[in-house]
């Protein structure tokens, strides 16, 4: 493998960006991808029902600011705006009342008011939840299902930083897709982990099974989780510090278990957000037939989501036809068609949904957007800002520590 100024390590949202950008400057570089395809946790995929299907990210969050929005407009592509705001909610196989349904979103105004005047020495968010199940309704959304963590796991400081994601939006054709067609035109070496990354001397060393590459700089763009596993050694050892915040930004977890409904909407519209709230958040949300497809889209997020995960498909798939027949009886069992489950914590080279910092631990990210050695740099979602946990924010990150290289470079 050639001498290049740049060396990018992961072919996600940031690291294409960054490529694009050292491409278009005419820089040389080379783009160092571990899985078989380019687009991280950014997938879509027709396998399962013959149709796109996002297994990762799906909504376009921010829409207003996420660059990956007008490029779908200007493709032609179907959008749906999705004002994400609870339209059926369930405590266990007990439908809400109007009443309850208004509590819980007065409760969710409450809970961010709180959250905004937050100054306590108990950065966890788990201290500003009140008792009361349509409250816990509210937190479900803030916790489990928005930042991948239960209540007592996220720093309240880190999710005070994090920007309101409204207006989102859904493309029929697909998220991942659309991160594919961005990164369509960049030259990346697949299935190709890097192994150690050298910085004693001048420059870096970059190492894989295929071969080592001197660079100048190398952007470092893969999850906190794998470089908090090791999967990637650095010689010398990176200071303290950033080691340290690789363990204070772990992963959260949103695993998808959509099953095809054939026959029948369930009385449904398309689109629809319906949450059922269990004892010990066992909580579901669906997604309920988007963009008409005959698919109900479970959701289960926090400590829950690596329990189903390492339960199995099978496991999985049980409990969210077990919750669709508490609500809608027996009957729906034989209109249950096909089914799969994500597998995010599995992935190696990915482990977890998005990052979210410990509580007490939301400087790390500050402390990973600084470079080591005048050689290393890390981009990433979990380093986007206030756009943090969103593959747009992915895309701006991995723009602008490019910039911050090109700079450096020239």
């Amino acid at each position: 493998m050639e001498d290049v100024e740049v060396v990018i390590v992961g072919a996600g949202s940031a690291g294409l960006a960054a490529a694009r950008l050292l491409q278009q400057e005419g820089r040389s570089f080379r783009l160092i991808e571990a899985m078989d395809r380019i687009g991280g946790r950014a997938w879509t995929s027709d396998a399962p029902f013959g149709v796109p299907f996002d297994v990762g990210c799906a909504w376009l969050h921010a829409a207003d600011r996420n660059p990956y929005f007008p490029e779908a407009e200007a493709a032609g592509w179907t959008l749906f705006h999705h004002d994400m705001n609870v339209d059926h909610l369930y405590f266990g196989s007990e439908r809400a009342s109007t009443e309850e349904i208004a509590e819980m979103k007065a409760a969710d105004a409450r809970l961010h008011a709180i959250i905004e005047a937050h100054d306590d020495n108990d950065d966890r968010l788990g201290s500003l939840i009140e008792k009361g199940s349509s409250v816990r309704a509210a937190a479900t959304f803030c916790g489990p299902m928005d930042f991948g963590k239960d209540p007592d796991e996220i720093s309240v400081t880190d999710y005070r930083s994090a920007a309101d994601l409204d207006p989102n939006y859904f493309t029929k054709e697909g998220f991942g897709a659309l991160v594919a067609r961005f990164g369509a035109d960049v030259r990346v070496t697949l299935s190709t982990p890097v192994k150690r990354i050298g910085w004693g001397g001048p420059g870096v060393v970059v190492e894989t099974p295929k071969g080592t590459i001197r660079a100048q700089k190398v952007i470092v763009t893969v999850s906190p989780a794998v470089l908090a596993f090791e999967e990637i050694s650095f010689d010398p050892a990176l200071p303290v510090a950033h080691v340290e915040a690789f363990f204070d930004l772990p992963m959260g977890m949103l695993t998808k278990i959509p099953v095809e409904i054939k026959g029948t909407r369930l009385g449904l519209e398309s689109f629809a957000d319906m949450l059922v709230e269990r004892h010990a958040r066992h909580d579901l949300y669906f997604l309920c037939f988007p963009f008409e497809l005959d698919l109900m889209v479970g959701f289960v997020g926090g400590d829950f989501a690596w329990e189903m995960e390492a339960a199995g498909t099978e496991a999985g798939v049980d409990f969210v036809t077990d919750r669709l027949a508490d609500i809608f009886g027996n009957d729906i069992r034989g209109k249950v068609g096909r089914s799969m489950m994500t597998k995010w914590g599995g992935e190696r080279y990915v482990r977890g949904a998005y990052a979210a910092a410990r509580p007490g631990k939301a400087g790390a990210r500050e402390t990973l957007m600084q470079p080591v050695g005048e050689c290393i740099y890390f981009a990433g979602e979990a380093l986007a800002g206030s756009l943090i946990q969103t593959c747009g924010g992915a895309r701006l990150s991995g723009e602008a520590v490019a910039r911050q290289v090109i700079a450096a470079l020239s």
